[in-house]
Formats: structure tokens, sequence, C-alpha cells
């Protein structure tokens, strides 16, 4: 095999699996997302945690990046739980009082993983640090309604009670974007995680596996096919395979105006 392709190849591995999972960068969205009047401004929506146990540092990054946007509101999608068993994983109270510094209210649901796991255990660790997690419930934040729903695989998602009792302006929240043909209300916004882009992107083929019913079209990104806008982020950590490439770590900012 010719040196320079040995080289080339080494040189992908590093960047897959060593350099870009441990790069972050800043996805921002600019938009009349919600009344533009109101007093919510920007809002952060992370996702896709999956924190192991030596990955104080990333956390401690993730959470000084997202104080640095200087949001008024912080979104969740969940997978804070890294594996599926829970013996890579830190500890979910570890990770709950590392997010509880950031410097805005923080409102999530939970993802699959943190169902595999125990998601009663994680619930209970957020909100002990002051994070409200909704599960088909729904919350008020100045103007602005936040709905949350259960995770696709680990629970009932019901989209129904979660946007019971609420009105526009509101953002429903969820782990998975799979549910968005189900949403029958008109809401505002629609976020969205679980996918993380995909993990590995080919350039000119696109991402290669994407956990999702539809395939790769909601991998990440901006979409416009119903009633609502959905926005779908590409994540903060890995799945399966400690390996990101042409998918970088991202948290989203929402500005609106």
């Amino acid at each position: 095999m010719n040196k320079y392709l040995i080289l080339f190849i080494a040189a992908l591995f590093i960047w897959g699996f060593f350099i870009e999972p441990n790069l972050l960068v800043v996805k921002k969205y600019c938009g009349n997302f919600w009344n533009k009047d109101s007093k919510i401004k920007k809002i952060v929506f992370v996702s896709d945690f999956h924190i192991a146990k030596n990955d104080l540092w990333r956390l401690k990054r993730i959470v000084k990046l997202i104080n640095k946007q200087n949001p008024d509101l912080v979104l969740s999608g969940g997978d804070y739980i890294k594996g599926h068993n829970g013996k890579s994983t830190m500890d979910i109270e570890l990770i709950s009082k590392e997010i509880a510094k950031i410097n805005a209210p923080v409102i999530s649901v939970l993802g699959n993983h943190d169902g595999w796991y125990d998601k009663y255990r994680v619930k209970k660790a957020l909100e002990t640090s002051g994070i409200k997690v909704l599960s088909n419930s729904n919350t008020r934040i100045e103007d602005l309604y936040i709905s949350g729903v259960e995770d696709l695989q680990t629970g009932i998602p019901n989209i129904e009670t979660a946007l019971e009792n609420t009105e526009n302006p509101r953002i429903l929240l969820t782990h998975t974007p799979d549910i968005y043909y189900d949403i029958k209300d008109s809401v505002n916004l629609v976020l969205a995680g679980h996918v993380h882009g995909g993990q590995v992107r080919i350039p000119f083929i696109g991402s290669l596996i994407v956990p999702s019913e539809y395939g790769t079209k909601f991998a990440c990104g901006k979409f416009k096919e119903t009633q609502n806008t959905m926005i779908v982020t590409k994540g903060l950590g890995t799945s399966i395979l400690n390996v990101r490439f042409l998918t970088l770590p991202e948290i989203v900012v929402l500005e609106n105006e």
C-alpha cells in the first residue's frame, strides 16, 4: 500500500476518534421563532451529552460555553448517560451538579440512554439540582410555554397531554425527531436531538447511519415540512463508537428577532 495512502488513512482515524469528538462549536439560528416582545430573547438548546466517567473536563467545557452565550433559557433533549448499562457513565448526580452551574433556568426531557439507565434516578438527580424535567408535561417561563414529551424508545410520548392548557408562543421539546409528523397542533418550534447528525458523514454521500425511522432525512438542521418548524441538533457526545466525522459536536443558539 502506498505510504501516503497509509498516512492519509491514519490521519482520518486520528481526526475521527481523537480530535473531532472533542471539539465543540456554536450553531446559531436567528429568526422570529416566538413572540418578538418576549423577555426570552436567547435560548441555548443542547442534547446527547453522553458523559463518560472521565469526561468531567468535557462537561465543564460545555457548561462554560453555554454560559458564554448569556442565554435567558437553556433547553435540553436529554441523554446525559453514556452507554447502555451504566458501566461507562459518570454518575448522574455528578453530571447534574455540574449542569446546575449554568447561569439560566434549565428545562429538559430525558433520552433513551437515560431511560435504559434508570429514568427515575436521572429525573430525581436533575430536579434535585434545580433542573426541570418534562415528561408529557409543560411549564411556563415568562410568556413562553415549554412542553416536553417522553422518549419514544423508553417511554410513551403523548403530545396532546404535553401541550395541554398551553397556547402559543410555545416550544415542544423531544428527544427524537421521529415524532415530527405526529404533531397536529401548531407550535412555534420543535427541538430534537438523538441522531447525532449520524456521527459519521461521508462527502457527497452523507450520514452513514442515523437512528431514525426516516433514515438520514432528519439527521440535523432546520426543517419545515408541516405547519411546524423543527431544529435537530448534532448533539454533544457520541454513542456506540467514540467517533465523529464531519459532524462537529455543537450547542444550538436560538436568537429571537
